[in-house]
């Protein structure tokens, strides 16, 4: 299927590793020239040379989500750089093992400012721009626990229900002008953060040490779903391409979940 991305712009956030790096090869492979974002100039090198080896296009742009001035600056990067953006995929974000009596309430001003207003500061930047142009697609990366928290990580499901929330106050501020705002909620997915968090919890849980026993623990005992199994990047990456597309424009104020079934509700 082509999605028609080519001749697009994107920049993705939080695409040094994981999801994002996972959808801003995805979105490159699919013809969109690509701003890869992250802190660490190694890491998001690396995915900037991988992607234009595979014969896509990409440029870095480097910051910190949490301050005005950086979010500035990166958005001008990318507009300089891609001659435009028209599709923003906010997908960095952080989450810390905590309970609710150790997370204290500057721990959840921050988990907060980096996982919902980074995203707000980025779409203050880049959709007045899109509104000109007439097209453009902005998509959150939230997380089942928006709909299903668990007991822990309190602060980092409440931000993610923020987003979920904001996309769709966002898509009825944009509409009719040709601008698509949609949320796309992953349940667990494998990457290297998420591989260490539960390698970290099966050695409290008694799950084994081989990550096949330690994503059975997973399955069984944190969510279960109906796939059985947990997902990958690349499975995220490809429906949040399709969201960027010209092909769901029909498709605004969502919230997308793939999650292999474990978020249970008819909506």
């Amino acid at each position: 299927m082509n999605l028609q991305l080519q001749g697009k712009r994107a920049l993705v956030t939080g695409a040094s590793g994981g999801i994002g790096e996972a959808i801003a090869r995805r979105l490159a492979e699919e013809g969109a020239a690509v701003a890869v974002h992250g802190r660490k100039e190694g890491e998001v090198d690396r995915v900037v040379q991988a992607i234009r080896q595979a014969g896509g296009q990409a440029v870095r742009v480097l910051g910190d989500l949490t301050r005005d001035e950086d979010v500035r600056e990166l958005a001008e990067a990318a507009r300089r750089a891609l001659d435009g953006v028209d599709v923003l995929v906010n997908s960095a974000g952080t989450y810390v093992d905590s309970s609710w009596d150790e997370a204290t309430p500057d721990d959840w001003l921050r988990v907060y400012d980096t996982n919902v207003v980074s995203a707000v500061r980025l779409v203050r930047e880049l959709a007045p721009d899109m509104r000109r142009a007439g097209w453009g697609r902005i998509v959150q990366i939230a997380s089942g626990e928006a709909t299903q928290p668990f007991a822990f990580m309190a602060d980092y499901a409440a931000g993610k229900a923020a987003l979920v929330n904001l996309t769709v106050s966002l898509a009825k501020a944009l509409a009719g002008s040709g601008i698509t705002v949609n949320t796309v909620s992953p349940g667990i997915v494998v990457t290297g953060p998420l591989e260490r968090f539960y390698r970290d919890q099966a050695a409290r849980r008694g799950w084994g040490s081989s990550w096949p026993e330690v994503e059975a623990g997973v399955l069984r005992d944190v969510l279960p779903n109906s796939t059985g199994r947990l997902g990958r990047p690349v499975e995220v990456a490809d429906l949040v391409t399709f969201v960027s597309s010209p092909l769901a424009g029909y498709i605004s104020g969502a919230n997308l979940r793939i999650d292999g079934g474990s978020t249970v509700t008819v909506n």
